[in-house]
């Protein structure tokens, strides 16, 4: 038996009172409950994204080659507000077989990595690892 958001008697015939947070959301509008699971699991496809490609870096094996480092890139995120910018650094190698792969790499790598570089690219997956001019 309900007592309208108040408590409801349990199988035993006792008074069950409902703690703060069933009350909550027991009263919670529809809207508001359907926006809270949409966030959730909009979190929880993030982690589980996050960690597929971990796993498949980690599965990976670690690939040494030569090859050029034909382009480089930059993306800012974030920033607005009160909010500082975060930025990713990208650099694109060439291989001597004319396949390409982008990898994000440290900002000091990325200074250091000039376009038109020869060099050992070692990496694992999508994971950058070290490049040897």
């Amino acid at each position: 038996m309900n007592l309208n958001g108040w408590g409801s008697f349990n199988a035993f015939g006792g008074y069950q009172e409902r703690s703060g947070f069933q009350s909550f959301v027991h009263e919670m509008p529809l809207f508001f409950k359907l926006m809270f699971l949409l966030v959730i699991g909009f979190f929880v496809f993030v982690i589980f994204k996050s960690l597929k490609v971990w796993l498949s870096n980690n599965a990976s094996p670690q690939l040494s080659a030569q090859a050029i480092a034909v382009t480089k890139r930059t993306e800012v995120w974030g920033g607005s507000g009160d909010s500082s910018a975060s930025t990713s650094y990208y650099v694109t190698f060439e291989f001597q077989d004319g396949q390409r792969v982008e990898l994000m790499v440290p900002d000091k790598e990325f200074g250091l990595i000039v376009e038109g570089d020869r060099g050992q690219l070692s990496y694992q997956g999508t994971r950058f690892k070290g490049f040897v001019r």
